[in-house]
């Protein structure tokens, strides 16, 4: 093993011993407000960079799916879930990386998931097999394209992670762009199994609440279930008593981000 490796592990591994201290929570103001324009297409996102960046350094960049309650064009409400905990000073110091969440518009989705009403007004997903991305995902996969150009980006550690609309989002990403990134993460989201080939060496982790009454717990077991099968590493996670809101557990797992950070594209 070399020296690299035995300190980036040595570095992770300290990672998981200080992430769950507790610490005053921090202005959302240092995510700054950034907006992509490309053609017709325009995109809000909020860019959080590391204590003390440096232009002239490489750096890990995470891109993080929101739900669908957190739509609009306000370039705020996509912040409401997860990214306080990207201010924490042990991810801030462990983890110096750029996080970024973009916002899809109101009327929009991740993915192209086709959602139908059932005679109880319940939504019904509808997962497709490849197709055309939905505007958001094609506004989203040329911003991302455009950012990562930045030399300042680590084109080795490219990560992206969701939940619920934002975890449907997560998989087909990985399905579009599969040799771009090093590893993601899927909070109760969802996906057709046939397109579960695109992404299969991608590191995996998946979460799901089982009792979710929102989107159905089986769509995260169903990729699980088919990538243990054909696929090189995915780890799946239910939480027994929880819900919809099952990010709040999985984002305070404290192996989560020394495990996805740790993989680095060859």
């Amino acid at each position: 093993m070399n020296t690299h490796n035995l300190k980036s592990i040595s570095t992770l591994l300290l990672a998981v011993l200080c992430f769950g201290t507790m610490a005053k929570a921090q202005d959302l103001s240092l995510f700054t407000k950034e907006t992509f324009i490309k053609g017709k297409d325009t995109m809000n996102y909020r860019v959080l960079l590391p204590e003390h960046f440096d232009s002239t350094k490489n750096y890990p960049v995470l891109f993080f799916l929101h739900g669908s309650g957190e739509r609009g064009n306000d370039n705020e409400a996509q912040l409401i879930n997860g990214a306080r905990v990207f201010l924490k000073p042990a991810f801030r110091k462990y983890f110096q990386s750029i996080v970024i969440f973009p916002q899809c518009p109101k009327d929009g989705w991740w993915s192209n998931t086709q959602i139908v009403s059932d005679s109880t007004g319940k939504r019904q997903f509808i997962f497709q097999k490849g197709g055309k991305p939905s505007p958001a995902m094609h506004t989203l996969l040329a911003l991302i394209k455009k950012y990562t150009k930045n030399e300042f980006i680590s084109k080795n550690q490219i990560y992206v992670g969701g939940l619920s609309m934002g975890g449907m989002g997560t998989f087909e990403l990985l399905r579009r762009k599969p040799k771009m990134f090093a590893a993601a993460f899927a909070i109760c989201g969802g996906d057709n199994v046939e397109n579960v080939s695109h992404y299969k060496k991608i590191p995996l982790w998946i979460f799901h609440g089982a009792k979710d009454p929102v989107v159905n717990p089986q769509f995260s077991k169903n990729i699980a279930d088919k990538l243990t099968r054909v696929g090189e590493e995915v780890k799946y996670t239910v939480y027994a008593t929880a819900e919809h809101n099952s990010w709040d557990a999985a984002l305070a797992e404290p192996e989560l981000f020394p495990w996805l950070f740790s993989h680095i594209k060859n």
